[in-house]
């Protein structure tokens, strides 16, 4: 698996945004949040209490949630590379990382809201915008909004982002969020941690979204009941991303990369194809032999063995990662 790169000027802006932190501030608040975003339960008040928090919270999970989210709208880019934006709506959006990443898969956005409670996350978010090379991250609007409240007003967009913010709220509110996204949108995408919380959380986010008339595109192959839903497994997925020196100082990390790992669904108003089938596990590669765990429309998760005689299909799947659909390029309109 390769590691991405955060845009450089975002690796920049959090440097400068940390430079007026001492450093082992930070890294007691990146404790503090870790093990508060490793709790099931719901929040009671705002997990970003101040400024060091949402420093702090920018500095070790904007790397994380960029390349989560560009990793599944990647994914839905594929199989609907006519979708152009032009319009973005970031609820919950924080400092903006699914921003960020919206924009660079999707170069035609032209206007951004981001949507957030915490103050101090859309200042240091708007503070980083206004560095990026891409003018839609700088000429972002940043909202200060409660986003379970269903009474304010946004507009319409044609692309919305749910991402790390259902975990915070109780299951009623997440599904009034999750309802407004659907309601103001044409393409939802939700995103959560890889974890068997997380993934019961997006099953709900996939019900809801099916219930309110949008259509499942990524990562499912089908909009039938999940076959991972009452076992003892779970659908979750993994994006490398290269870390830089102020992310391994932060997080005590030794290692060049972080592998983030998340649940997601991506529904839309109008059908779209589907892949014909989704790989769950990294594929385990042998000598003349690639096994893969592939999601399919009828026959749930089943392993699939190609071998070096069938050519063309194992050179190809030697290449697949982990997420991806299968086979490569392949989609149904079912």
């Amino acid at each position: 698996m390769f590691g991405v790169d955060l845009p450089v000027e975002l690796v920049e802006g959090l440097e400068q945004a940390c430079a007026g932190v001492p450093e082992r501030q930070l890294a007691v608040a990146v404790d503090r949040l870790i093990s508060r975003y490793r709790d099931p339960r719901p929040a009671a008040t705002p997990i970003l209490g101040s400024a060091a928090d949402v420093t702090a919270y920018a500095a070790y999970r904007m790397p994380a949630t960029w390349g989560a989210v560009r990793f599944a709208l990647g994914q839905f880019h594929e199989l609907v590379p006519g979708f152009r934006p032009r319009t973005f709506l970031d609820i919950g959006g924080g400092t903006g990382a699914a921003l960020w990443a919206s924009a660079e898969v999707f170069p035609s956005l032209t206007e951004a809201v981001v949507l957030d409670q915490v103050d101090e996350a859309l200042q240091l978010g708007r503070r980083l915008a206004g560095g990026a090379a891409s003018a839609v991250v700088r000429s972002a609007v940043w909202r200060r909004a409660v986003v379970t409240d269903p009474q304010r007003t946004v507009g319409e967009a044609d692309l919305a982002a749910v991402s790390y913010v259902l975990s915070e709220l109780s299951e009623a509110d997440q599904a009034a969020v999750v309802t407004h996204a659907s309601e103001a949108a044409e393409v939802v995408i939700v995103i959560e941690p890889g974890t068997p919380d997380g993934h019961r959380r997006i099953l709900a986010a996939r019900e809801n979204l099916i219930t309110a008339g949008l259509t499942v595109v990524a990562p499912c192959p089908h909009q039938t009941p999940c076959p991972l839903a009452e076992g003892a497994d779970w659908c979750h997925f993994s994006a490398r991303i290269n870390r830089t020196s102020l992310h391994r100082r932060l997080k005590g990390g030794e290692l060049s990369h972080e592998d983030e790992k998340f649940s997601y669904v991506i529904a839309s108003r109008a059908p779209h194809p589907r892949a014909q089938g989704r790989i769950l596990r990294h594929p385990l590669k042998r000598k003349g032999l690639v096994t893969l765990q592939v999601c399919t429309p009828a026959d749930g998760v089943v392993p699939t063995l190609i071998s070096k005689r069938q050519g063309e299909t194992y050179r190809r799947a030697r290449d697949v990662q982990w997420g991806e659909a299968w086979p490569p390029g392949s989609a149904s309109d079912s």
